[in-house]
């Protein structure tokens, strides 16, 4: 029932395919290949998986075809450009690449590839994190604690500050200097609850309950890290 991207067999030997796959490289190691821009540890498909291709992990896909959009966050209407600076600002700490740069022409490129077919301005099953609501009893940050160090600690790490090869995080940290600011979507507990119950542990994705997803996305997200950069104080 959701949308199929072109396969990456299926990218064109030509200029446009060059810039897809360009974008898709931005896209799986941000960090190795626009370092400029990225002023943190993460990389785009720690929140995008599969490439961007995912159902239910935010896939590019599902993102594309819905702007020009208006966004509450920033109270006007954002085109695609704006809403890949976004990320950059808040998900990446770092700083937003020019709408006209090469690295965003690469990922809005691989973004129109993987939505080829996808109607336009129409909300694709799949396209965000399903919602998860909130528990009637709320949520806990020390049932979170036990829900991480149960779950996610062998891969985020026991302090969560991820896992690196040599000066590569090969699993991402979820709090610290080289997480995602409190600017980012995924700082919001909700948020992170729905991206949590559809995609986690790795690879097993819901199989925890509603209840443990708000618990720990609590838990990851009373801890420090980056301040937003719009706030001054």
């Amino acid at each position: 029932s959701y949308h199929q991207p072109p396969l990456e067999s299926e990218i064109p030997d030509n200029a446009f395919g060059d810039m897809i796959r360009k974008g898709q490289a931005i896209f799986i190691d941000t960090k190795r290949e626009v370092p400029e821009y990225v002023g943190n540890g993460m990389n785009c498909v720690n929140c995008h998986m599969d490439q961007g291709r995912k159902a239910n992990a935010a896939p590019l896909w599902g993102a594309y075809t819905m702007y020009p959009a208006y966004r509450s966050k920033n109270d006007k209407v954002n085109t695609f450009a704006e809403r890949l600076q976004g990320c950059f600002e808040f998900s990446m700490n770092g700083t937003a690449p020019a709408a006209d740069s090469e690295a965003m022409t690469a990922l809005m490129t691989y973004s129109y590839w993987l939505a080829t077919n996808a109607p336009t301005g129409v909300s694709l099953p799949g396209r965000g994190y399903p919602e998860v609501p909130e528990p009637k009893e709320g949520y806990s940050i020390e049932r979170g604690e036990i829900v991480y160090a149960d779950n996610c600690s062998v891969c985020h790490g026991a302090d969560g500050l991820g896992q690196k090869v040599g000066d590569d995080y090969v699993f991402p940290p979820l709090w610290g200097a080289d997480s995602f600011n409190w600017g980012a979507g995924m700082h919001r507990i909700n948020t992170a609850a729905d991206f949590i119950k559809a995609n986690m542990p790795l690879g097993k994705g819901e199989t925890i309950s509603d209840q443990d997803a708000w618990d720990v996305a609590a838990f990851m997200n009373s801890h420090e890290r980056p301040q937003d950069p719009r706030l001054v104080n």
